[in-house]
């Protein structure tokens, strides 16, 4: 089981393993998600269509809300933060080299990523493909990447939030949610949708700090009357606020620029989470549970990362092969769908052997006779903005080559700019 995609593999004992089971659940959901959302036929005249047969179900606005699984996956992201930060402080290690190793756990994956989409983009460029079809494909492809910026701005703030939290744990939440509130108003007072960008910061920082009160033990140690308290009423303001046009019901729709919608709903996951905590515990105590997530955890960037082009390579084979392509939202094409989501888990899995290196982030040694050279302040934030701006990028304008080859240009300077000098101590005898 490793406690962050990339990271050493870790000794089971103490370790609350439903966290590592609901990251993984969570990507699973995101998976099949996309899978579902994404139809592409051809109409009369042999031309292409790009539809989302998931979207245009009556039920999508129910499935939206128990499928955002983003919030709570933030909050498990704040719950590795912190308890990362609190072992890396008892060891003696600096802020600089927690967000080394978290900017590096996203950068490094990301390299092939950026360099296939690149390369990819480049050739369809020089063979004259159909513009408006690879902006299209590459836009859609690219829609997952958003995460790069959102997570990387967390993990960078996280030992500061962590440092929020042990002071006043509940007025540094209320101010998230107070920032986050306010940039909501501003975006619909004035309809300027960019307003709400600012939330990219607000609204997952709100949610990853939801994961420090589970960390701490404070979540797991509430009342249990407390939690379904809690939950409850979250949930209540969310319906409220979607009755109201506040909040879309497509919670797609509130994800990009985020609405507070997500906070809300991050509270209502993380109190579930917390009351379901002792089943779920018996639940991975299981061989299979276990398993199953570290078959997944142990690639979980990967995964993340190349599902959703891995999806699109699968239904262009299939648009190549008479008779392989229903008709989006048809009861051939729903029937189709695990077959596509095996074929494409498998083609994940293939991908993986080769990739699945750059998951695995060079720590600092620490071994009797070496000493490690400390990087520089600078270096760090430089590194953190260098994964975040590219990633920003892609999700205000879409991906395209001009985008690919910044985020490519951008992991090579984080590879750099995260290197460290290890010099070995001479040994002096007596």
């Amino acid at each position: 089981m490793k406690s962050d995609p990339g990271g050493a593999p870790l000794d089971l004992r103490g370790r609350d393993l439903v966290v590592d089971g609901a990251r993984v659940a969570s990507v699973v959901v995101v998976v099949v998600a996309h899978l579902l959302l994404i139809g592409v036929g051809r109409d009369a005249d042999g031309s292409l269509t790009i539809t989302k047969p998931l979207a245009e179900q009556p039920w999508f606005p129910v499935v939206s809300v128990l499928g955002q699984v983003m919030p709570l996956f933030f909050a498990l992201g704040g719950f590795t933060a912190y308890t990362g930060w609190r072992s890396l402080r008892m060891r003696g290690g600096e802020w600089t080299e927690f967000v080394r190793a978290r900017v590096l756990r996203l950068a490094r994956p990301s390299l092939p990523l950026f360099t296939f989409f690149a390369a990819t983009l480049s050739i369809a460029a020089l063979a004259g493909a159909p513009t408006a079809l690879v902006r299209a494909v590459a836009a859609g492809v690219g829609t997952p990447l958003w995460f790069l910026a959102a997570f990387v701005l967390c993990q960078w703030a996280a030992p500061a939030m962590i440092a929020l939290h042990e002071r006043a744990p509940y007025r540094t939440l209320a101010a998230l949610a107070a920032a986050a509130l306010t940039v909501d108003a501003a975006r619909s007072a004035t309809g300027i949708e960019a307003i709400g960008l600012l939330n990219t910061a607000f609204v997952w920082l709100f949610a990853q700090q939801l994961g420090f009160f589970y960390a701490d033990g404070r979540l797991l140690r509430a009342p249990r009357v407390l939690l379904a308290a809690a939950g409850t009423v979250t949930a209540a303001l969310l319906v409220a606020g979607m009755a109201s046009d506040i909040y879309s019901p497509d919670m797609l729709r509130n994800q990009y620029p985020p609405l507070f919608a997500l906070g809300l709903l991050g509270v209502t996951q993380l109190c579930v989470l917390a009351l379901l905590h002792p089943a779920l515990t018996a639940v991975m105590r299981g061989r299979a549970a276990q398993a199953v997530t570290f078959l997944i955890g142990s690639r979980l960037m990967t995964v993340y990362l190349w599902h959703l082009t891995c999806i699109v390579v699968i239904i262009g084979v299939c648009l190549l092969v008479p008779g392989w392509t229903p008709q989006p939202g048809s009861p051939a094409w729903w029937s189709s769908r695990p077959l596509v989501l095996i074929a494409a888990a498998v083609l994940v899995g293939a991908l993986s052997l080769l990739v699945v290196r750059f998951e695995r982030t060079p720590s600092l040694a620490r071994a009797s006779g070496m000493t490690v050279t400390r990087i520089a302040r600078w270096r760090i934030h430089l590194a953190s903005a260098c994964v975040f701006l590219p990633a920003f990028a892609i999700m205000c304008w879409g991906l395209d080559l001009w985008n690919a080859v910044f985020a490519l240009i951008s992991c090579g300077a984080v590879m750099l700019l995260a290197r460290v000098v290890v010099v070995r101590q001479p040994v002096i005898r007596p």
